[in-house]
């Protein structure tokens, strides 16, 4: 059931949550499962629900850094830089767990993921949770392992049921996974691109940001982080508008249940359902998993992307299109 997101609403999910029970959670990026993390049973849903592999960890949600110490056992200062820079918003940090915490969640590793999300209706569930003794929540996208993540309530219900207690937070802003940034190494390493660039993050910590293959101890597992992940049932391809153009005119009358996200309208049939790419990062990002749900529903066989640029703004997007595309 979709709630709008009142006092009664809110206090409602927290006592689901402190009962064991999951909820659907807005936040600025995408919709969240979430169960109390400190609840290995309640957790134990989330995977069973998304039919996501009990080893691939999950990303903890708190109202405050002042819940951080519950879960992580070390924040270097590089780290506490960041909490500070960007706390609420869209940035996960890969702390060092505390030892028997969490279990569930970091998907048998020693570390833990950890963020503050700033989207109001987040921060008052969690808040509400905290009164009741859950400090914070476990919540990875609210969709099915590996599918397209959901922006909307109406997305999460339709992935997930009817039974399902959903707080109805209107569109995510941000509208793709927040930006990880393991902090177990000694150094900021990028393990998922999002809206929070690398040039911010090395601005507010003062560290190079390096890639997680530029290190030589390995890097921990992370939500989001598979090579094929964020796919909606048609196969997406990835071209320059160029070549959109192109094979369009060589398919003439044949291009049939085909999806198009490209800046520029092509010239086609019927046969073609074309949707806008806007032109900025920002814009395209929170379109982004709404133009795929939308062009899977129209039931197009394909979905030929416009591959935005290759420039740091576009990272994140960039990401999640090659990772549908896999």
């Amino acid at each position: 059931m979709i709630l709008k997101p009142d006092d009664r609403a809110i206090a409602q999910a927290a006592q689901a949550l402190r009962d064991g029970q999951l909820v659907g959670l807005p936040t600025e990026t995408v919709y969240g499962l979430a169960a109390n993390a400190s609840d290995d049973e309640a957790v134990a849903q989330i995977f069973v629900a998304k039919g996501r592999p009990a080893d691939h960890p999950l990303i903890v949600h708190v109202a405050s850094a002042a819940q951080v110490p519950v879960f992580a056992a070390q924040v270097p200062d590089f780290a506490q830089a960041l909490i500070d820079a960007f706390w609420p918003g869209p940035l996960t940090l890969i702390l060092p767990r505390q030892h028997g915490v969490a279990t569930a969640s970091a998907g048998g590793q020693d570390s833990i993921g950890v963020r503050c999300p700033s989207h109001p209706v987040a921060q008052a569930l969690l808040c509400a949770g905290l009164a009741l003794g859950v400090q914070g929540v476990s919540a990875p996208s609210a969709n099915r392992f590996g599918r397209v993540s959901p922006t909307t309530a109406a997305h999460v219900q339709s992935e997930l049921g009817h039974d399902l207690l959903i707080l109805d937070g209107g569109e995510c802003p941000v509208g793709i996974e927040s930006t990880i940034i393991d902090c177990t190494r000694g150094e900021p390493v990028l393990l998922r691109p999002g809206h929070i660039t690398r040039a911010q993050i090395e601005a507010a910590c003062g560290h190079a940001v390096l890639d997680k293959d530029a290190v030589s101890q390995p890097a921990p597992r992370a939500s989001g982080t598979l090579e094929s992940h964020y796919a909606p049932r048609a196969k997406v391809r990835l071209m320059s508008a160029q070549d959109i153009d192109a094979r369009l005119q060589a398919l003439g009358p044949h291009a049939n249940n085909l999806g198009v996200w490209s800046a520029q309208q092509p010239d086609a049939g019927a046969g073609v359902v074309w949707r806008a790419q806007p032109q900025s990062a920002e814009h395209a990002a929170h379109d982004l998993f709404s133009v795929l749900r939308a062009l899977d529903a129209r039931g197009v066989q394909q979905i030929w992307v416009q591959l935005p640029p290759d420039t740091p703004e576009w990272e994140g997007v960039r990401d999640r299109l090659h990772r549908a595309a896999a």
